[in-house]
């Protein structure tokens, strides 16, 4: 099986923010957005390998005005407490820069299939005056100690609005049970490219710890991963509990032909090991506005694991 993968090259052409789980059945989902950032879609199959060619089965489309009407990017497919979520962000035809997270919830077995229903906006917990009332994105949901967390990007400031990433416990699959911590925000040079982002962000356990990677700078060349690291006992809400690598994790290698690595996910292949999903490009020029060339695609990486941290290397 394994051996149809041909790693570090394009793999699934024109779908960037590539998100792929593998259920307990065995099977394997993938989404991810397209280029006319119009609707959502999921594939399925019973390998790793057999994701590229699987059928793509569209499971919703945008609203024609109003929210969740434009730019509908970045979604992520959960299983939580026996039922399906997809965790996506969309902006309005009327405002299309208004990106904010939303929630789609399927109760039927197979979400290929079954019905998707809208739960609206991500709610943030009581109390909470700040989360998800400004430029808000890139949601993810992992689990550790019996608690639930969420993580996402959201702009702060003016002027140069700057790209954070925030924290926060859940309380239901849409709803936050605590106010939003900031995990990082961009301090180094290779997170300022362009724009100043932190965004995208991804979680692996290993070893009784939490890697979270992110994504860095402008969607073109300059794009690139960091990582967070942090024990799976200590406090995860408490900024000091996660430890800031000084520089990116993966970045573009023009000997390769590969250029703005980013916005991840993992998974596990059929012999168990680990899996980088990654979107990457192909060129180096860039025609027209980055985040509508439509040339990034999905990419899959064997990660190494040292001293008990992940290595991710294209050889």
């Amino acid at each position: 099986m394994d051996a149809q993968i041909r790693y570090n090259e394009p793999w699934i052409l024109q779908r960037a923010d590539p998100f792929i789980c593998r259920q307990e059945n065995g099977k394997y989902y993938f989404t991810a957005s397209v280029p006319a950032y119009d609707r959502i879609v999921l594939r399925c199959a019973d390998t790793l390998a057999g994701i590229a060619d699987a059928q793509e089965v569209t499971v919703w489309k945008k609203h024609e005005s109003g929210i969740m009407s434009e730019h509908i990017w970045a979604p992520e497919l959960h299983r939580l407490d026996g039922r399906w979520y997809i965790y996506f962000a969309g902006g309005e035809k009327e405002d299309i820069w208004a990106i904010r997270p939303y929630v789609l919830e399927c109760d039927d077995e197979d979400p290929m299939t079954g019905a998707w229903k809208e739960l609206g906006k991500m709610q943030c917990a009581d109390g909470d005056e700040f989360s998800f009332r400004a430029f808000s994105l890139d949601a993810t949901v992992f689990e550790s100690g019996g608690r639930r967390y969420y993580v996402w990007a959201e702009k702060v400031g003016v002027g140069r609005q700057i790209s954070n990433l925030y924290i926060a416990e859940m309380e239901t699959p849409n709803k936050l049970k605590t106010v939003q911590v900031l995990l990082t925000t961009p301090d180094y040079d290779w997170e300022r490219v362009g724009f100043w982002v932190n965004e995208g962000p991804a979680v692996i356990k290993h070893d009784g710890k939490l890697f979270l990677t992110y994504s860095a700078s402008e969607t073109g060349i300059a794009y690139c991963m960091g990582m967070l690291t942090a024990n799976e006992g200590d406090d995860l809400l408490d900024p000091l509990s996660w430890k800031k690598e000084r520089y990116p994790v993966l970045k573009s290698d023009e000997t390769l032909g590969i250029y703005g690595p980013g916005h991840n996910s993992f998974t596990v292949n059929e012999a168990g090991e680990d899996i980088l999903v990654y979107h990457a490009r192909t060129e180096s020029v860039i025609e027209g506005d980055p985040l509508y060339n439509p040339n990034r695609h999905t990419f899959l990486m064997k990660i190494k694991w040292e001293n008990g941290r992940p290595v991710f290397c294209y050889k």
